[in-house]
């Protein structure tokens, strides 16, 4: 039982299942929070402009079946806004803070080049190419 719950708290403790329950634990309360946005002022917002106070009383009845297109427009919405905002405040941050880091380091040079022939790799110093034997030239 001992090395059971060893064995539990090596895999608890690890790096990545550790990282996994914070961003899940992060992305439901973004999730919240960009809903509450969404319910709370986009809705009302939009509401305003198109003068429907609340799309999620619409209901279409066809057949004495009621479809509640405006709980799916709201969804919709929400989804969209999540996507944007995941996106602006999330990736493209992170994805100029990589851009700027990489941008001081120096790209490695080349050890290989391209066979004129047969396009394989072939190391810098080689005069003939080992997969179709043409000389190359230096």
């Amino acid at each position: 039982m001992k090395k059971i719950l060893q064995g539990f708290q090596q895999f608890i403790l690890r790096g990545n299942v550790v990282e996994l329950a914070v961003g899940i634990v992060i992305g439901a309360s973004f999730g919240a929070l960009v809903n509450a946005l969404v319910k709370d002022i986009i809705t009302p917002l939009i509401g305003a402009i198109a003068k429907v106070p609340d799309f999620s009383h619409r209901v279409v009845t066809v057949n004495g079946s009621e479809f509640l297109y405006g709980d799916f427009m709201n969804a919709a919405i929400s989804f969209f806004l999540t996507a944007a905002a995941i996106y602006f405040f999330v990736v493209l941050p992170l994805n100029t803070f990589i851009n700027r880091i990489k941008r001081g380091e120096k790209t490695p040079d080349p050890t290989t080049k391209k066979c004129p022939e047969c396009l394989s790799d072939v190391p810098l110093k080689a005069r003939r190419c080992p997969m179709c034997t043409s000389v190359i030239a230096a």
